[in-house]
């Protein structure tokens, strides 16, 4: 299973982490990362700036639920 950890970036703290979302579709090769922050946009609300968004794919296994970090993103607000 894939999922998508989502940071918003705070001007004193840095960039903290705000929610963990799971992708629900199965072609992961056609998943646009505009797509992904559309997702961070929901979680986030209108309100926070799309570039202090951050998101990182995580695998997550399906028997243990542990999470390895799979792919970074290369958008850093």
């Amino acid at each position: 299973m894939i999922a998508y950890e989502f940071y918003c970036l705070d001007p004193i703290k840095g960039y903290e982490l705000v929610g963990i979302l799971p992708e629900r579709r199965k072609n992961l090769k056609r998943i646009p990362e505009e797509s992904i922050l559309n997702m961070g946009k929901r979680l986030l609300g209108d309100l926070v700036n799309v570039n202090h968004i951050l998101f990182v794919r995580r695998a997550i296994d399906s028997v243990t639920w542990e999470m390895d970090r799979f792919e970074p993103s290369n958008r850093i607000g």
